[in-house]
């Protein structure tokens, strides 16, 4: 038993004093010491499918699922839960998935792509098969698939994503 709390001595004090010195420089310690986790297989369809609009969207559902595969989400602004990826869909990156909360009148999930909409359309039409029309002939126009599926410039970065308005709750029967 003493030789247990020797060791846990010994160790734990080197251990803080690592971490102090890690908040001393503004290096948050719950991301070093947080390992990430690699995308789940199911990641390009579950996530790619609800993105494209061919899947439908439950937004509790999606939360959980991320939050499995990527531990807790990192922020919670504008009506959306932020998760961080290492994942990639149609060739690119994929540093963001965005999923809603229940404060919108909208159901919506989404993905930040480390690319631009003009090099992400082709790579997600030769995937899916899907088109992208621009809806006018801006810098930045948006780009609307069939479905309802959206592409948008985030930054110097390319947004996809799918919102529908939320389903009714079933009528009520007396």
């Amino acid at each position: 038993m003493r030789v247990r709390r020797a060791l846990m001595r010994r160790w734990r004090a080197p251990a803080l004093l690592a971490a102090f010195a890690l908040l001393a420089f503004g290096v948050p310690v719950s991301g070093v010491l947080a390992q990430a986790k690699p995308p789940p297989s199911t990641f390009g369809q579950v996530v790619g499918n609800a993105v494209l609009c061919i899947d439908q969207i439950d937004n509790k559902a999606f939360y959980a699922y991320l939050l499995t595969a990527f531990g807790p989400a990192y922020k919670h602004e504008g009506g959306a839960y932020w998760f961080r990826t290492d994942a990639t869909l149609w060739g690119a990156p994929v540093t963001d998935v965005i999923v809603s909360d229940d404060t919108s009148p909208l159901v919506f999930m989404g993905v930040v792509a480390d690319a631009t909409p003009e090099k992400l359309e082709p790579a997600i039409r030769s995937a899916s098969g899907l088109r992208f029309n621009k809806l006018d002939n801006s810098a930045f126009p948006v780009r609307v698939s069939m479905p309802g599926s959206k592409i948008v410039y985030f930054r110097s970065k390319a947004k996809v994503y799918c919102a529908k308005y939320k389903p009714l709750p079933p009528a009520r029967t007396r």
